[in-house]
């Protein structure tokens, strides 16, 4: 079993679908892929999130404001947190800062960021963090809101080993996709090999950033088999030990997920 535990299933490109994201789900479940985190980047596609959520009893939903979005107005720390209280929404985000695609309004990702490990506190959820390029920045803010006490995820990981660590002792999990298999991510495959399997997530973040050997087509949540793979024949360890510990490591980090799975 292998879990996707970040995607954009309201993206997806489902073209060689049909436009069915039923097909491109049944997809995923051939190739061992039984539980789905589908991420919300804005909330007026929230209720698109959700829907799919509220579909497929296999897929989950998050709720918050990607840190580059242009949006007409910051949600509160109320909103935020009346979201993060349905069943389905098991994390705030994704959220954070990025100071490679805009480094012109850091106070407002900061404030944003800050707004979301709030909510992820008041109601006991985590937070889905994406980072580049803002590494001081984003593990300052992580220690100053006591992000550890929820803990969370650095999704989609190209940062240094050093910011791997300084968030893997802040309680947080480091997430590899597709950019681990690209030929050029030669420190990124020293750190998946560093990172301890019980901190390491996987997934797709599809549409974007499709493995090896998609690269440059549309992604889809059925090739995180691919990265798992990968990762590994990196490692030096079987697909059943990664994929038994990263599924493992999901439900322990997304609690609600675990609710929802087991009941308890």
């Amino acid at each position: 079993m292998l879990v996707d535990s970040h995607c954009h299933l309201d993206r997806l490109d489902l073209t060689q679908y049909n436009g069915s994201l039923t097909q491109a789900l049944n997809d995923a479940h051939t190739h061992a892929v039984d539980y789905i985190l589908c991420v919300c980047i804005d909330l007026a596609h929230f209720s698109d999130v959700l829907k799919i959520a509220e579909q497929y009893t296999h897929v989950f939903a998050s709720a918050g404001v990607h840190p580059t979005e242009i949006i007409p107005q910051e949600p509160t720390l109320d909103e935020l947190i009346k979201l993060g209280k349905h069943p389905r929404v098991i994390a705030f985000g994704e959220t954070g800062l990025d100071y490679y695609r805009d480094d012109s309004n850091k106070l407002i990702q900061q404030e944003r960021f800050r707004k979301h490990i709030q909510a992820g506190k008041a109601t006991g959820k985590p937070v889905i963090v994406h980072t580049r390029q803002a590494q001081d920045d984003t593990i300052n803010i992580l220690k100053a809101e006591a992000a550890d006490t929820i803990g969370g995820v650095l999704h989609c990981f190209t940062e240094t080993w050093e910011m791997a660590q300084k968030a893997i002792d802040l309680n947080f999990y480091i997430s590899f996709s597709g950019i681990v298999t690209f030929q050029n991510a030669k420190e990124l495959k020293e750190i998946a090999k560093r990172v301890p399997l019980d901190r390491m997530l996987i997934e797709t973040d599809a549409p974007y950033l499709a493995p090896v050997p998609f690269r440059g087509k549309p992604n889809q949540p059925a090739y995180v088999r691919y990265v798992a793979e990968y990762i590994a024949a990196l490692r030096g360890i079987s697909l059943q030990e990664l994929a038994d510990q990263t599924t493992q490591n999901f439900f322990n980090l997304f609690k609600q997920a675990r609710v929802n799975r087991y009941g308890n």
